[in-house]
């Protein structure tokens, strides 16, 4: 994994400088604090990896854009017309390397969220992180329309977008945001040698049924016997995933 280990190293430099100018970048120190050097090359430094896979996102992403660009603007207008604020969302989450990136979303909360939940910041704090994980919770921050779109992962659609734009793939660990990453423990470094995902492994194990510590066994399980087998067979299993609606809100 020594390639890993110098790009992430250079990632250092790029979040120290991001953090500089951002104020709320996710500090490098807590990202790079796993010893990447006690594992092997994984996979995912493969070129397969980084060349077909990439075409196959690319090429599919666009194909799925046109798909669902229609059934995207109902959504849109679903929204707008019941409900005050904007159509999408934009939320960072840690990429690759632990580079962050916005990930898009259709909006599912009301504008004013955290109020009504009584929380501060809306990606921390031990309530919101129980909502991330079991979606069968009522969460108050919720609409009548995202319940519906979360039900049937809807809301992840705008994500073809991160995935066009390469910092997320069809196929990967689910992207997580910085308060997650203790959970990760010793694990994290599985999860930052991949590019995050549109599903995953765990999106079709169970999704909310599945606790952190489960979750992150399944991003390392991932990495470590990475191939294109693995994405066609995790690509298959979203679809009737998604539809039987396990673990979802």
């Amino acid at each position: 994994m020594e390639g890993f280990v110098r790009r992430a190293q250079a990632e250092v430099v790029y979040e120290s400088s991001f953090a500089t100018l951002e104020g709320d970048a996710i500090a490098a120190e807590s990202i790079f604090s796993t010893d990447y050097a006690a594992y092997d090359e994984a996979p995912t430094d493969s070129w397969r990896y980084r060349y077909v896979k990439r075409a196959f996102d690319f090429s599919c992403a666009l194909l799925l854009t046109l798909i669902f660009a229609l059934p995207g603007l109902l959504i849109a207008a679903a929204i707008v017309l019941t409900s005050k604020g904007p159509v999408f969302y934009r939320e960072r989450r840690i990429g690759r390397y632990g580079r962050p990136f916005q990930i898009w979303k259709f909006r599912s909360m009301h504008p004013n969220a955290a109020k009504l939940a009584h929380v501060g910041e809306p990606q921390s704090g031990a309530k919101v992180l129980e909502w991330r994980m079991k979606k069968h919770l009522r969460d108050p921050r919720i609409t009548a329309v995202g319940r519906v779109l979360r039900s049937l992962s809807l809301d992840e659609l705008p994500q073809l977008l991160n995935v066009l734009r390469g910092e997320m793939s069809l196929i990967g660990p689910r992207p997580i945001v910085k308060s997650e990453t203790v959970f990760y423990g010793d694990l994290l470094s599985y999860y930052l040698a991949a590019t995050p995902g549109l599903s995953g492994l765990w999106q079709v194990s169970g999704r909310s049924g599945v606790d952190y510590d489960e979750r992150a066994q399944l991003d390392a399980s991932y990495v470590q016997s990475w191939s294109l087998r693995a994405d066609a067979g995790i690509f298959f299993r979203t679809i009737p995933a998604v539809l039987s609606r396990v673990g979802a809100s």
